[in-house]
This record gives structure tokens, sequence and C-alpha cells, in this order.
């Protein structure tokens, strides 16, 4: 039977899994004065370097390669020691295989519950 987490439980992915919440992206249209645009991508950010909490705002260009769940919906997203490792051992359902946003970053998406979830792992 899967536990039921109560209130002032912590996620799985924190308390068990050991992830460390990074941030959470929000798909916008409005463009923001400090975006920075991922050209392999298709996308700009903006608003995380100056975000006490996390917040990234995302804004697609309309041929972005990721998947529509991940340009219409926020995700949240972990950093974890070993990429392959948790998408090995948990056998989630991947949007985005690994890849490399830029230097020193992996990431994938993966969805759950119908949100995406963002891993970072950082060399």
């Amino acid at each position: 039977m899967e536990k039921i987490r109560r209130d002032f439980e912590l996620p799985l992915a924190i308390e068990k899994w050991g992830w460390r919440f990074h941030h959470i992206g929000i798909p916008t249209t409005e463009k923001r004065a400090d975006e920075k645009y991922l050209s392999h991508l298709k996308f700009y950010t903006s608003g995380f370097a100056k975000s006490p909490f996390g917040i990234e705002w995302m804004r697609f260009e309309e041929d972005c390669p990721l998947h529509e769940l991940v340009k219409t919906v926020p995700h949240v997203a972990f950093e974890v020691n070993d990429l392959d490792k948790e998408l090995e051992e948990n056998q989630f359902k991947v949007l985005a295989q690994p890849n490399a946003p830029s230097g020193g970053v992996r990431v994938a998406m993966i969805e759950h519950n119908g949100a995406p979830v963002e891993l970072i792992e950082f060399s």
C-alpha cells in the first residue's frame, strides 16, 4: 500500500531520495528585461539570478523543441547527485532526455501526475 504523506511531512524526493529544491520554472509569453536566450533550445529564461525563492520565468519560441507540458505547465526543479542513476532507479516517464543547457549542467525533464519536474546535475 502506498504511504499517504501527512501535511507536515516533506516530500519523498527530499526526505528519502535526498533531492534538493533548486527552482520553479514558470512559462510566460511576456518579454522580460533580464532574459537570457538559450539558442539550442529556443527559449528565454529570466528572473532566476535575482530571485531569493528560485523563481525562473521561461518564454518559448514557436519552434521550441521541448515537450508541450514543459512549455505550458510550471515545473519544479531538484538538484540530484547522479542524474542517470535517478532516472534508472525510479523509472519515471521522461519528457526530455538528459541534455546540457549550459556548461557543467545536465538536466532531464520527467512527468509526475500531469506536471513536469526537472532534475539537475552539476559537475
